[in-house]
């Protein structure tokens, strides 16, 4: 039986989840500038309450953006030590697709239209459909201005808003939809339910290849002037 450990402090959320025996174990608290602080002890407590050791896990999912410059460094950081420690592969999930994961849920619906604020007058931005179980994306993840945010061009039907940057620009994103999760943020859970996915696909990779997905390319690398 597979045992899988996820973790994500790409925004002002931080959590930890584990899937042992079938069974899922996790850990979530809203909780700003207290991350780096918090999350090894989630991943104790967890592991804890499972009954195993660190040496069981198989491979490590995070969130590895886009979100906070500071909080996916945090993430990859611990992801990197323990994998290379444990010498177990990881799986990189969208946050993006994470909080989409959430909403189909939480609020069963099935076409999620993702917005995170990414400050400077930008959001970052992913539409997604549930298919068997895990949302795939649908277009591309972006980071663009409220009003440039749109629906894929083959979209039908309802779509529901998820994610804080409905809650900064909603005025300015100018796209329908049936209702709103404007606060709802990522959570380790649905992670490790799109990690599992991947986990099945054989899409782990290497500890050194858990990098962070910034989308916004000034803020990885600046612009030589």
């Amino acid at each position: 039986m597979t045992t899988l450990l996820a973790l994500d402090t790409a925004t002002e959320a931080c959590s930890v989840a584990l899937l042992h025996n079938g069974q899922v174990f996790s850990r979530y608290a809203v909780i700003p500038r207290l991350h780096a602080q918090s999350l090894l002890p989630m991943i104790s407590e967890v592991l804890a309450e499972a009954g195993v050791a660190k040496t069981a896990v198989d491979a490590i999912a995070f969130g590895r953006g886009p979100g906070a410059f500071t909080g996916l460094r945090i993430a990859v950081g611990v992801v990197q030590g323990l994998a290379f420690a444990l010498e177990c592969p990881v799986l990189p999930v969208s946050n993006l697709a994470a909080i989409a994961q959430r909403a189909c849920r939480e609020q069963g619906v099935r076409q999620v239209a993702v917005a995170i604020d990414a400050r400077m007058d930008e959001v970052y931005w992913g539409c997604y459909s549930w298919v068997d179980g895990e949302v795939c994306l649908q277009g591309v993840e972006a980071v663009v201005p409220p009003e440039q945010a749109q629906l894929p061009r083959t979209a039908q039907g309802e779509w529901f808003a998820a994610g804080t940057g409905w809650q900064a620009y909603a005025e300015r994103i100018q796209v329908p939809v049936s209702g709103r999760a404007e606060q709802l943020l990522p959570h380790a859970e649905d992670i490790l339910t799109l990690a599992q996915g991947m986990w099945q696909r054989g899409e782990a990779v290497s500890a050194q290849a858990a990098q962070p997905i910034y989308l916004r390319d000034q803020v990885a690398t600046p612009k030589q002037s």
